[in-house]
């Protein structure tokens, strides 16, 4: 089994460098060529079986253009739709008390967020359940990039100063073989 994991593309926010997390707003031009790249890639990878997505218009879209050009059904659940930012929400990414928040796993995000704690937990309980349910298929998930590096460190283990720098581009590709 082979899960890859992606990131949507480009939204209006990202171009912007705003926190992006609950607000469902589409892709930007750039992010809808970016998802048609991604289709094409995915296509010649040639062994993609299910694609499942966070319920999010963003991801939604990406994962629609990579399904139409594959032959694909998009499935998506909730688990994978991004990070609650509360009061950070829409913010420069360079807010003072961001990064910090970020990285103190067990405090929610100011103003009614989530906790990296809380996203883990609904993470980790999806890939969980997806590697128990589609073992003999490969997976490929359209998420954001809150949740993109919460994949990669169920897959590697990762200090706090790597997670807190791990970075995962629009419509970049990940391979995680199981």
């Amino acid at each position: 089994m082979k899960i890859y994991s992606t990131r949507h593309g480009q939204t209006a926010y990202n171009k912007e460098e705003l926190i992006l997390g609950t607000t469902d707003i589409p892709l930007n031009e750039t992010g809808l060529a970016q998802a048609a790249e991604l289709a094409e890639a995915v296509e010649k990878l040639g062994d993609v079986d299910i694609i499942i997505s966070s319920p999010m218009l963003r991801a939604v879209t990406t994962a629609r253009a990579a399904a139409k050009k594959c032959g694909l059904e998009v499935i998506t659940d909730k688990r994978l739709r991004e990070w609650d930012y509360g009061e950070f929400e829409g913010k420069s990414r360079f807010t003072e008390g961001f990064a910090e928040n970020k990285s103190e796993f067990a405090v929610k995000m100011r103003g009614g967020g989530e906790s990296l704690l809380q996203l883990s937990h609904r993470v980790y309980s999806f890939l969980d359940e997806i590697i128990e349910r589609y073992a003999d298929k490969n997976v490929l998930v359209v998420s954001h990039g809150g949740i993109c590096r919460v994949i990669e460190t169920y897959f590697h283990d990762m200090t706090v100063a790597e997670y807190s720098n791990w970075f995962m581009g629009n419509c970049e590709l990940l391979e995680y073989d199981i």
